[in-house]
């Protein structure tokens, strides 16, 4: 009974990053990738999700530390931090949030320290120990704590390093009177990441180019009980660019394109001519294969045991493109645009957001409009405000000679 009630809690997870794809392709050929703690792969904050839950190369911000933790050594000021909060998915529950939290420091005009903390809460589940048992009432939640440091290594090239604990409780705490507790799940994890940014002067104004990777969560999966039942983080290779244009002094349009390729094989699906024998040795293999092992295999890999297909493989990039538009750098509007093609999920949206910043703070809010049908993202808002250390230093400094006057 633990297993079952193990195996139920992941799947409610995992599914909602591909269930709604069933209506656009046929069931033989929807391959989905899944992993665990699938909440690391949401996009935290209202800026990024403005602009089609895009990053990789965006003006640095106090959310870098999830899309790209080397532009931190490229960002104005010196500290800072942002809170935001995700109501997510709320078309399947009305009670599925995550809530995060990001800060940096400079210590020097070069080098960059960050830390950050989200959690995932998936609400009320009811689980049953017996099917003539009463029904319990859990909390599964994850929760994720991560560090990092960014460093200018050339005129216009920094690179960063993130350090990431993952915590996965799939029973909230429950405790089965006949099996004994099911253990939390965990795992540490890293991110490698590089960032390049060059100013474009113009008759009319400078603009700027930049590009921008990131490898994230490479680490050891997820294990809740034997190898079965063990998960690949969502290993991701995010590929970022973004090109700003000055209309005039005070206004700028900011292009931005995230390319991502999930870093993690496909869970062998049978081939229409396969074995059983076949089938589950391969399925095995799956099972017992390392996380480095299936980075690699995630660039040859073919669920259905078939020859390699380029083509099926390049379906398995996600697009994020999007525009943001800024008057003086302090009121801004966005709109993105995200494709994932129908065989390997289908979210296929449209993201529009607003924001604008003081030197104390700043306020960004973004929603979501699906453009694929059923789409449990539909309609998602994101919230964030962020705080400058340095205009609070100013505030408090004006503060004292107001009062020395």
């Amino acid at each position: 009974m633990r297993k079952n009630i193990l195996v139920c809690l992941a799947l409610a997870l995992l599914c909602p990053f591909s269930v709604f794809a069933q209506d656009e392709a046929d069931v033989t050929q929807f391959t989905p990738i899944t992993t665990g703690v699938s909440f690391l792969s949401v996009a935290p904050d209202a800026r990024g999700g403005g602009i089609g839950d895009g990053g990789g190369a965006s003006t640095p911000d106090g959310d870098s530390q999830y899309w790209n933790p080397a532009k931190y050594a490229f960002i104005d000021g010196i500290g800072g931090a942002n809170v935001s909060y995700v109501p997510w998915l709320r078309k399947i529950a009305p009670d599925i949030d995550l809530v995060s939290a990001s800060g940096y420091y400079k210590i020097q005009d070069v080098q960059t320290v960050a830390a950050s903390f989200r959690f995932f809460s998936i609400g009320n589940v009811l689980i049953k120990e017996g099917q003539d048992d009463p029904e319990i009432n859990v909390k599964p939640y994850d929760l994720a704590v991560d560090v990092s440091y960014s460093r200018i290594l050339a005129q216009n090239f920094s690179m960063g390093v993130a350090l990431r604990f993952i915590w996965s409780d799939l029973t909230g705490g429950y405790n089965a009177v006949e099996n004994g507790y099911i253990e939390p799940g965990w795992s540490i994890a890293a991110d490698i990441s590089g960032y390049y940014g060059q100013k474009v002067d113009f008759a009319w104004g400078t603009g700027f180019g930049g590009f921008g990777f990131n490898i994230s969560n490479i680490g050891k999966k997820v294990e809740y009980g034997d190898y079965r039942s063990a998960a690949f983080l969502p290993t991701n290779l995010r590929l970022g660019g973004r090109f700003t244009m000055p209309i005039d002094k005070y206004n700028h349009i900011t292009a931005t394109l995230d390319i991502n390729k999930l870093l993690v094989p496909a869970r062998p699906v049978k081939g229409a001519d396969e074995t059983n024998e076949s089938y589950n040795a391969r399925l095995d293999e799956y099972y017992k294969m390392d996380p480095i092992t299936g980075m690699g295999r995630s660039f040859v890999d073919m669920a259905d045991g078939s020859e390699y297909s380029f083509s099926a493989h390049f379906k398995r990039l996600t697009w994020a493109a999007g525009l943001e538009y800024d008057y003086n750098e302090q009121f801004f509007g966005r709109v993105g645009l995200f494709y994932e093609d129908p065989s390997v999920g289908g979210r296929q949206y449209a993201t529009f957001g607003a924001g604008f910043k003081l030197n104390v703070f700043s306020l960004d809010v973004a929603y979501v409009l699906s453009i694929a049908k059923n789409n449990p993202l539909d309609q998602t808002l994101r919230f964030t405000l962020g705080f400058n250390m340095g205009g609070m230093k100013e505030l408090i400094g004006f503060s004292k000679d107001d009062k020395k006057n």
